[in-house]
């Protein structure tokens, strides 16, 4: 079984759980940043991905094989606008080329709630370090731990997104292009359940950073399970993703 899932600290109690379970040893994973688990999956490099749900639209098919995901209901704190100034200010917005995901989002966001006009600018290695005046960024992922205390302005998109529609938002989920047999399903999300139910065993394991409360992270600012509310939140994505044109997503039920 061919995996790929995001390389971030937010996966770890997913990737605990993998390689507690009885799938370790059937299952070849690799762990990359969210735009290489998408194009693994689209181009069949990847039988299964914990990939960015912008993937969605792009491929003929998609099935949420999994009851987990990589999801916030409010501040998800690692996926942000950082600015000098107020976000009214802002001229210019380099766009994160870690998850376009996250570059959609914060584009709807501008156009639909925050109603601002900044130049999106595609970003490239280094682009962290291009912030300053009314030139702001998106930062996502574990590159955006501390960055709070850097920058006097930061707007969480997690947080933008619950406050303007009511839902939560889903920036990956665990995404195949085929059904996956129910047995195979079934201990999939026993596994990522697992990792889920032991994260003070994962904490002992994974390097202590005094400035960033982990724990807190993984049960607070990440919410795992692809409940209804993340479903309509997903799907409410994917309508502005897609305007007119037709995705195919479809929900295997009764995982648990």
């Amino acid at each position: 079984m061919r995996l790929t899932a995001v390389s971030y600290l937010n996966t770890k109690p997913f990737i605990y759980g993998l390689f507690r379970s009885d799938l370790a040893g059937i299952m070849d994973l690799s762990l990359d940043i969210p735009s290489v688990c998408a194009q693994k999956l689209l181009s069949g490099e990847a039988d299964i991905a914990l990939t960015p749900v912008a993937i969605i639209p792009q491929l003929p098919q998609a099935y949420l094989v999994s009851d987990y995901c990589i999801g916030a209901t409010g501040p998800v704190k690692t996926v942000c606008v950082y600015s000098e100034v107020p976000l009214e200010n802002i001229q210019q917005l380099y766009l994160d080329f870690h998850s376009r995901t996250s570059v959609v989002l914060v584009q709807i966001l501008c156009k639909h709630y925050w109603k601002i006009q900044p130049v999106f600018i595609p970003a490239s290695e280094g682009f962290e370090n291009r912030i300053s005046g009314n030139t702001a960024a998106v930062i996502i992922g574990d590159r955006a731990i501390g960055l709070e205390n850097k920058y006097p302005f930061v707007y969480d998109l997690g947080e933008a997104w619950t406050i303007w529609t009511g839902l939560p938002f889903v920036f990956a989920a665990w995404i195949s292009t085929k059904p996956i047999d129910p047995e195979l399903s079934h201990r999939f999300n026993q596994a990522l359940r697992f990792g889920l139910d032991h994260i003070p065993e994962l904490l002992k394991i994974i390097p202590f950073n005094p400035a960033f409360d982990t724990e807190k992270y993984f049960r607070e600012n990440i919410s795992y399970e692809l409940d209804d509310a993340k479903w309509q939140g997903l799907n409410r994505f994917l309508g502005y993703l897609a305007g007119e044109n037709n995705y195919h997503l479809y929900r295997q039920s009764n995982l648990t």
